[in-house]
């Protein structure tokens, strides 16, 4: 398999426009998504309970949500917990009748086993409950959106000391690209978005942006190496050249994922959506969207040839 996949020599570079296409229409509907439907942001964000009960047998969840609206908790969200027992119930703050900001959590905990009891003929537990206040949430929202923002700064920098400036732009719209595709299709599905989400954002960004650099790395050394051919015969050559590391890297990486998105219990999935498509987006795009930007750029040769020191001549003359 390994001989198959080095002595390819697909080209790339000649479906940019089917890329162009594909990748516009992704970007279109993530967009109309994240504007039209928004993000279903989690408690983290939103700022409420996060409450896990346990059952000594498993319970109907349909009959959980149908108790907990009925006893006015809405838009309560339920899911199992690492087993079929084990429930974690998420719903928004209720304030008090004195009108304060919320209600204790004590008190929360046991309105809501009241409400629960007669959906189990066994015994409930309740084993945790935890309160953000909606002013946390936002402070959450806010850091979670300037640690996205510095993350891309700082690979701007790197990339550009690193490489060449057509390198560095190329990377980080390439980030753009792959982070607003796997928020959109978050905000398309309304798959609750938390902390855990975002933390699979940032995983996502060092993904993409290490299999982005082990192209132009090839991409450096071959315009160096190669002294005929074209920017894209180069980029071409260059990237069939690391398809085996790709395929590989990609594919075992998608494999965990996938078990943990089958196997790993509701409070993971969402991480596990979005390192799952982050990985696929991230693989494509470090083919058709960075390179693709930097051949459009204008990137040559000279681009990759050292400075040379006006003078340096003289300073060797003792």
């Amino acid at each position: 398999m390994r001989n198959l996949i080095s002595d390819t020599n697909f080209d790339f570079m000649g479906r940019t426009r089917i890329a162009a296409i594909v990748s516009g229409t992704l970007l279109v509907v993530a967009l109309l998504a994240i504007l039209v439907r928004g993000l279903a942001f989690g408690v983290d964000f939103t700022g409420g309970y996060a409450i896990q009960a346990r059952y000594d047998s498993a319970p109907d969840l349909n009959v959980v949500r149908a108790a907990l609206e009925e006893a006015e908790f809405q838009d309560a969200q339920v899911q199992t917990f690492g087993s079929s027992t084990d429930i974690m119930i998420r719903m928004a703050q209720r304030e008090s009748a004195e009108g304060s900001d919320g209600v204790d959590g004590a008190r929360v905990s046991d309105e809501v086993l009241k409400v629960l009891q007669p959906t189990s003929e066994s015994g409930i537990e309740m084993r945790q409950i935890d309160f953000v206040g909606p002013q946390v949430g936002e402070q959450l929202r806010e850091k979670g959106g300037l640690a996205l923002l510095t993350a891309l700064f700082g690979i701007v920098v790197y990339i550009w000391f690193r490489f060449e400036k057509k390198f560095s732009v190329g990377s980080v719209l390439a980030l753009v690209h792959d982070v607003t595709i796997t928020v959109g299709i978050f905000a398309l599905l309304q798959i609750e978005f938390d902390l855990t989400v975002l933390a699979a954002l940032l995983a996502v960004i060092g993904y993409s942006l290490n299999d982005t650099i082990v192209v132009f790395d090839r991409i450096r050394e071959n315009f160096l190496a190669m002294r005929s051919g074209t920017p894209a015969e180069v980029i071409n050559t260059s990237i069939n050249q690391t398809l085996t590391r790709t395929v590989i890297t990609s594919g075992t990486t998608l494999l965990v994922l996938l078990s943990l998105f089958l196997f790993g219990g509701a409070i993971i999935k969402g991480f596990a959506t979005a390192l799952l498509v982050g990985v696929v987006v991230g693989t494509y795009s470090s083919i058709f969207v960075a390179s693709v930007i930097v051949l459009r750029l204008g990137i040559t040769r000279e681009d990759m040839m050292p400075v040379e020191k006006e003078g340096a001549d003289l300073d060797a003359i003792p």
